[in-house]
């Protein structure tokens, strides 16, 4: 079982920063692809970023790219993302997920996920 847990979330005005992290376990990190992915109430859930087993490789939705940057510390086992630019649209609660893949933007493509930090973003 691997645990992500995520932290950094809150309320933020349009145009702010915030970085979200996720502490996961050690014994598998720096093996497995991760992502971010969020979660806005009445919405589906929307892929964010995600980043290879090495951090060489990121992918971005068109909706954060330019905006948001994800990373990642194996010395440190923690995911990162630094949020940018914020619009209120990007209130949701986020999610980091370690994938089955080296890099994925499917969400089925995840199969450990955190419990989530919400993320609100005013006007």
């Amino acid at each position: 079982q691997v645990q992500l847990v995520e932290s950094g979330g809150g309320l933020v005005q349009a145009g702010g920063s915030l970085k979200l992290s996720c502490a996961a376990d050690g014994r598998t990190f720096s093996s497995y692809g991760m992502g971010w992915i969020r979660q806005a109430p009445g919405k589906e859930r929307e892929f964010v970023a995600a980043i290879s087993p090495m951090g060489s490789m990121t992918r971005y939705a068109d909706s954060v790219k330019g905006r948001f940057t994800i990373s990642r510390d194996a010395t440190k086992n923690t995911l990162y993302l630094q949020m940018n630019s914020l619009k209120p649209d990007d209130t949701a609660v986020y999610y980091c997920a370690q994938s089955v893949y080296p890099l994925t933007e499917k969400s089925d493509g995840y199969n450990y996920w955190g419990q989530g930090t919400q993320v609100t973003v005013s006007s």
